[in-house]
């Protein structure tokens, strides 16, 4: 087996250093785009009291809009039951 030369040990270690410094250019281009950990912490809470406040509001406006059925329903009811005798009244005085 021949050992290599001095020469094609320089060589490969050029390759390799060239290698290492671009691995760490790529490395360094990866970080510059990571949130610091402080700022992905308040962004991330930022977001989940937003995401609560939002639940909160939907309970509220089903709960309002349950109401507001109940209220129509009811309305409807009464008035049916109002105007059913005087209906009657006037279908029945029509006839006579």
């Amino acid at each position: 087996m021949d050992e290599p030369t001095n020469g094609e040990l320089g060589r490969l270690i050029q390759a390799l250093r060239s290698d290492v410094r671009d691995d760490l250019g790529q490395i360094n281009a990866r970080l510059d785009r990571v949130v610091p950990m402080d700022v992905y912490t308040v962004e991330k809470t930022t977001i989940t009291d937003r995401v609560t406040a939002l639940e909160q509001a939907r309970e509220k406006d089903a709960t309002r809009i349950t109401a507001t059925r109940r209220w129509v329903i009811g309305t409807v009811i009464t008035v049916v039951a109002v105007l059913l005798p005087y209906l009657g009244t006037v279908v029945r005085g029509a006839g006579a």
